[in-house]
């Protein structure tokens, strides 16, 4: 990794005003009257916020298979910008990533790039089929030393099948991520059950999809002693099935994204499929209760669900749209959107949902870490003040499905470092390898 860097004029946590002496990847020193030689490199933050690097504990790369719609090298860069220093790749890709072959090759080939630590998520099931238990054991063993195994995309719906996912699990101390759809209530639905789907002639995707299955695994994991996390947690219904839950002891945990704390079903009055996403965007009332419980510590982090999809792919019939959106480069400035500016997080609050817990679910030792100093140095500097204007061709994705382009976004990553190295300044990415 990179030499010795001064970090200068920097507010940990929106704190007061220091400055961060990096050694060999750590943090050496925090000070206010710290200075450099001339040999050190220095990153001036202008007093911005620094807060541990972003966790994502679910994003698509789609590499290998559809290159043509993202990379791990472009996926990494938005990352980057995004204020990321780690993300977990989804195994939906083509080969499906169910054996340690693909695993590690996604490992070594973000360590190769080296703007992000890329993990490698395992499948449950053999390609993603939801007959045969995958390779789990090979894959946590490789060189990828996967974490975390899901489906996403879809669901492991025979629950005789993910009972056995969690008893395995359980023995590799590995996590499982369900995508919680029961998949007969869902033939041929394309938006939320509700009234704006009615209104718009759409098949509709009632609640119960999700919660049915969230409430079935949390007996699951229960039962097997195991960990369950709840991807992409969307309706106000999993928020009460969660909190029962807990209270029972149960070893549950949950995401929410970003576009679920912004957005809403109303947005599809005019059948573009750049808002069509799997779980579909829900009423308000599922957004308001999304947002107090990420307040209130019963969803435990943000994670993107990043989806980069070619246009082909979404310009076309709402119903034959692939569901998706990018997430990586404008989840921070939706959560200062969602949480900050209404007073519902402070700036170490957005800490804990973007970089500690994420970290801790997934079981990663040097991200997510306290700004202090022996910690790796693995930051993201923000101006809190900054506003920008998304232009969905501009961002780093060779992809440009954002339900966000054209919309002015508070907050700018100014920088992100990764173990001492800068990967991201003003906008300008580069590998500090």
């Amino acid at each position: 990794m990179s030499g010795d860097l001064l970090i200068k004029n920097v507010r940990p946590y929106a704190g007061d005003l220091v400055n961060i002496v990096v050694r060999d990847g750590e943090i050496a020193e925090i000070g206010q009257e710290l200075t450099a030689g001339p040999e050190v490199d220095v990153l001036d933050g202008a007093g911005a916020i620094v807060l541990p690097g972003f966790v994502d504990m679910h994003t698509h790369l789609r590499e290998p298979g559809r290159e043509d719609t993202e990379t791990i090298e472009t996926g990494s860069a938005a990352a980057a910008l995004g204020g990321y220093t780690a993300v977990f790749a989804m195994a939906n890709t083509d080969p499906v990533a169910d054996t340690a072959v693909i695993t590690d090759y996604v490992w070594r080939r973000g360590q190769e790039v080296g703007l992000v630590d890329v993990h490698p998520v395992g499948a449950v099931t053999v390609g993603l089929a939801g007959k045969q238990l995958a390779e789990m054991g090979a894959m946590a063993a490789g060189a990828g030393k996967v974490r975390v195994f899901s489906d996403d995309g879809k669901c492991v719906d025979d629950p005789l099948l993910m009972r056995r996912a969690l008893e395995y699990a359980k023995g590799l101390d590995v996590l499982i991520a369900q995508h919680a759809e029961e998949p007969r209530l869902t033939v041929g639905a394309i938006a939320h059950e509700g009234s704006v789907a009615s209104r718009l002639g759409l098949a509709g995707w009632p609640r119960a999809a999700e919660e049915s299955i969230v409430a079935r695994d949390a007996l699951l994991a229960r039962d097997a002693g195991a960990r369950v996390h709840i991807c992409h947690a969307s309706t106000e219904g999993t928020v009460e099935l969660l909190t029962w839950a807990r209270g029972q002891g149960i070893a549950i945990t949950a995401e929410v994204t970003p576009h679920h704390l912004l957005l809403d079903d109303t947005r599809l009055h005019t059948y573009d499929p750049v808002n069509k996403v799997n779980p579909p965007l829900r009423e308000d009332r599922d957004r308001q209760a999304l947002r107090r419980a990420l307040a209130d510590g019963i969803v435990d982090c943000v994670a993107t669900d990043h989806a980069p999809h070619a246009a082909q792919d979404k310009c076309c019939e709402f119903a034959n749209a692939r569901p998706g959106m990018l997430g990586l480069q404008t989840a921070l400035s939706i959560v200062v959107e969602t949480m900050v500016r209404p007073g519902l997080l402070d700036w170490r609050g957005v800490a804990k949902v973007m970089s500690e817990r994420p970290a801790q679910i997934t079981g990663l030792p040097d991200q997510g870490r306290p700004i202090a100093v022996g910690e790796p140095a693995n930051l993201a500097l923000i101006d809190p003040d900054a506003e920008w204007t998304v232009e969905s061709g501009s961002l780093a994705s060779l992809s440009e499905n954002s339900p966000f382009d054209g919309m002015t976004l508070p907050a700018v990553v100014v920088a992100t470092v990764l173990r001492g190295g800068v990967t991201n300044n003003g906008g300008k990415v580069r590998s500090p390898r």
